[in-house]
């Protein structure tokens, strides 16, 4: 009799074949049923509670799956996705876990007929190159030399991506302000020169687009009251330097024989701190900004000279001024230079709901802005903000990759109708498979009707209609609860979205279609081995 060989430690599961790949495909689903419900413009809201009890109100994909903490090891794999999605090109995060979960829900009958997954993924393969083949050909490209025009376009496509969101009532006050901050940008468009700055209070009209930087004061020193609250075409310091008077270190020790001597270390230490403030005033600067505490003396020292200073300034808001502004930061006082001071058109400190906020106005010539968003409830500004990030990052990848498409499932009827017509022309397994992917497509206008509450059978049917006679633009009318031209309608998506969202959603399902085996350790110690008969076999 063969002995039995243990190479595993005890404990260890292994799953294996078609029933473990299916209980990953079942995994995924519940993964999709969570966001499933939040996509469109009538997608409803989740209300996630985590550990330490913070409340979380989002539609937002990759957010929720973010706080869900998703631990079954298949299912990740959807999680990364919209990361991924959200970090390329900021929206369509519900729709790339929702179409890989409807492509691994198509595979699964194909599974539990015996179909080698192999033949699933090239099917996958092939369905996603004539996909993004079709995208290219029929996208619309941007005329950039009206800029009014392009204007126009951007702030469609930004609307588009806040309507599911929840300031879809507000679309066309923010949209302005999201293209007016992209355009500032230089051609780099770096996302970190947006600012968002969220003060409690006030309606959401009141929030404001400043063309420059605003930050908040966070700490006020005897003598602020005392200096000036406004200037124009001022000079800036920007330092990483603390000015104040240092407080004696736990582990410092100074023995001294006499008073004097005492007081000369003392009156050392007060001179160095004047020699620096003496410095910087000569310089000619009249705003100060450090990264460090600028103390009461300080303050006072330059209050008695009409200078404004403010400490504790954040590092990001610090380097978005010196953007903005120009100039660099110092980190001593010693040889301050004309050109080490930043210059600013306006300067003023402003009260903005509870909050002090210093503003630096640089006008047109801003390549830096910031939104101080207003609002009623913290949950609500922070969704706020995930909104504005989405449509921020939509309008940019709109200005680097000049394509658009149709939205509100238009592009999906499209393709599924191009890949239906593709699978009559071959032979074999394929063409079921591909047929199938057609069918998978088809879950975005569904998901669509569904979440609006809408008979999704009888429009999906009237869109297959208008597909087939040539009308590849009608996708679904949330107004009207029926079908139009989306493209005339200005329901506009960049063409990198869906492409990305089409890619990353392929590649999720021919990843977890690959693996035919799950090896999973348990959290016990390890046992102790001995090397008997079998390999590993434990005492």
């Amino acid at each position: 009799m063969q002995p039995q060989i243990i190479l595993l430690r005890e404990g260890t599961d292994v799953t294996q074949g078609k029933q473990q790949l299916i209980s990953n495909i079942n995994a995924c689903q519940v993964v999709v049923d969570a966001v499933r419900t939040t996509l469109g413009p009538r997608g409803m809201d989740k209300l996630i509670v985590d550990q330490n009890g913070k409340a979380t109100i989002s539609n937002d994909g990759a957010t929720i799956l973010r706080i869900l903490e998703v631990v079954h090891p298949a299912a990740k794999t959807l999680v990364d996705i919209a990361k991924s999605q959200d970090a390329e090109v900021g929206d369509g995060t519900t729709s790339v876990v929702l179409l890989a979960g409807e492509f691994l829900k198509q595979m699964k009958p194909f599974i539990e007929e015996g179909v080698h997954p192999r033949i699933m993924i090239k099917a996958l393969r092939l369905a996603l190159q004539i996909a993004v083949d079709k995208i290219n050909s029929t996208s619309v490209k941007i005329d950039k030399c009206d800029q009014r025009k392009v204007t126009k376009l951007l702030e469609e496509c930004a609307e588009t991506s806040m309507s599911s969101k929840l300031i879809h009532q507000q679309k066309e006050f923010f949209s302005c302000l999201v293209v007016k901050a992209v355009l500032m940008l230089d051609d780099m468009l770096p996302l970190n020169m947006i600012g968002i700055k969220k003060v409690s209070g006030g309606a959401l009209e009141d929030s404001e687009l400043i063309e420059g930087v605003a930050f908040k004061k966070t700490f006020s020193y005897a003598g602020f009251e005392m200096q000036p609250k406004q200037y124009k075409n001022c000079k800036i310091a920007l330092l990483n330097i603390e000015l104040e008077l240092k407080a004696e270190r736990h582990n410092a020790e100074i023995r001294v024989n006499n008073v004097v001597e005492y007081q000369k270390i003392v009156d050392a230490e007060w001179q160095i701190l004047y020699n620096q403030l003496e410095i910087i005033h000569k310089s000619g600067a009249q705003v100060v900004l450090s990264k460090l505490p600028i103390g009461d003396v300080a303050t006072q020292y330059f209050a008695d000279r009409d200078m404004f200073c403010a400490g504790r300034v954040l590092e990001e808001d610090l380097k978005r001024t010196m953007k903005a502004c120009g100039g660099c930061i110092l980190s001593t006082v010693h040889g301050i230079k004309e050109s080490d001071l930043g210059k600013c058109e306006m300067f003023e400190e402003k009260q903005i709901g509870g909050e002090r906020f210093n503003l630096f106005h640089e006008g047109v010539n801003a390549k830096t802005c910031t939104f101080i968003l207003r609002g009623g409830a913290d949950q609500f500004l922070e969704e706020t903000e995930r909104s504005l990030h989405d449509a921020i990052m939509v309008v940019r990848r709109m200005l680097k990759t000049n394509a658009c498409v149709a939205g509100g499932g238009a592009i999906e009827m499209e393709l599924s109708k191009t890949l239906r017509d593709h699978s009559r022309v071959i032979a074999g397994k394929e063409q079921l498979l591909i047929g199938a992917i057609a069918r998978a497509l088809e879950v975005i206008p569904r998901q669509l009707c569904d979440n609006a509450g809408f008979d999704a059978t009888n429009i999906l049917n009237k869109l297959r209609q208008k597909q087939h006679n040539g009308m590849h633009t009608y996708g679904v009318d949330i107004n009207t609860e029926g079908i139009g031209d989306n493209m005339s309608a200005y329901v506009w998506e960049p063409a990198v979205v869906k492409i990305n969202a089409l890619t990353a959603a392929t590649e999720a399902a021919c990843l977890i279609l690959s693996v035919d085996e799950t090896i999973q350790f348990s959290k016990s110690n390890n046992p102790k081995y001995s090397m008997g008969q079998g390999m590993g076999r434990p005492v």
